[in-house]
């Protein structure tokens, strides 16, 4: 059973240090992807933009810089309001985001409830799939035995 902890939020779209647009957008946690947090931005065109990245980037950015490549994540202020700033990079293009850190961190602490710290590889059922791939068939029984039958005779004897 699939459980999914969502907020929908508006974050800043910084386009200048001077300008930065409001961008609708949609934080999901789904406990079938345990280690993932997705992000979706509604921006007026015809299909939204998704990003998937690191829940732990985004638990760790929420009070630290973190992260490197395609994501970077950071806390600071901006105008007395605590933000967290998420740079993306692709190569279609570069955003800077700010996301109020209240809504973010009440969200991430949500999903923290959900699916503790360290508990995600139990949702994904590695252990039982694992068990089930080596878990002798009794065909296995013919390439397991010892090839040479104690019943048979050996070779120079009669």
């Amino acid at each position: 059973m699939q459980n999914a902890v969502e907020r929908e939020l508006e974050v800043k779209l910084v386009l200048s240090p001077e300008r930065s647009v409001p961008v609708p957008a949609r934080l999901s946690y789904f406990t079938d992807d345990p280690y993932a947090v997705h992000i979706t931005f509604h921006i007026g065109s015809e299909s939204p933009v998704h990003w998937t990245f690191a829940r732990e980037l985004l638990v760790e950015g929420a009070f630290r810089p973190c992260g490197h490549g395609d994501v970077r994540i950071w806390p600071t202020k901006v105008e007395d309001q605590g933000v967290i700033c998420v740079a993306l990079t692709s190569p279609d293009g570069n955003a800077l985001l700010e996301v109020p850190s209240a809504a973010v961190t009440a969200w991430v602490e949500r999903t923290l409830v959900v699916v503790p710290p360290g508990t995600e590889s139990t949702l994904l059922g590695l252990d039982g799939a694992l068990a089930e791939l080596l878990t002798p068939l009794p065909a296995d029984d013919l390439w397991m035995g010892d090839p040479w039958s104690q019943d048979e005779p050996k070779d120079g004897e009669a």
